[in-house]
């Protein structure tokens, strides 16, 4: 039988992609991390913690608009995300937008205090 005929192929799930992102990000490939997630966002636009990560692989970029635009994402899709709030208050920071910073640092705080916020 023709090997060719029977062998496999595995397609990259949304997992996988995500896994691959979080290798490249912990050995410092950032280009690589940032494309894995958005490859991952492509099947599933919808995952807040892979909103998050790019949003982080971003801030690491020094990308801070952008890390910005990934932060809103996750944090509209998980609204109670303590991490991703601070993260986007580190991005805002960054991006010399103080009142904005000072407000995502309110709402971690909230949530670590076991409070619910609202997206405004």
């Amino acid at each position: 039988m023709n090997s060719f005929l029977t062998t496999k192929i595995k397609v990259k799930t949304k997992d996988d992609l995500f896994d691959d992102g979080n290798a490249a990000l912990a050995i410092g490939e950032l280009e690589a991390a940032e494309a894995a997630y958005a490859a991952a966002l492509a099947l599933d636009e919808n995952d807040a913690e892979i909103w998050h990560a790019l949003a982080m692989v971003r801030y690491k970029r020094g990308a801070y608009p952008a890390s910005i635009e990934a932060g809103r994402r996750a944090v509209t899709l998980d609204v109670n995300n303590q991490l991703a709030w601070t993260s986007l208050s580190l991005a805002h920071m960054k991006n010399g937008q103080i009142p904005e910073a000072e407000a995502a640092a309110a709402k971690a705080k909230v949530i670590s205090w076991g409070g619910k916020v609202k997206l405004e």
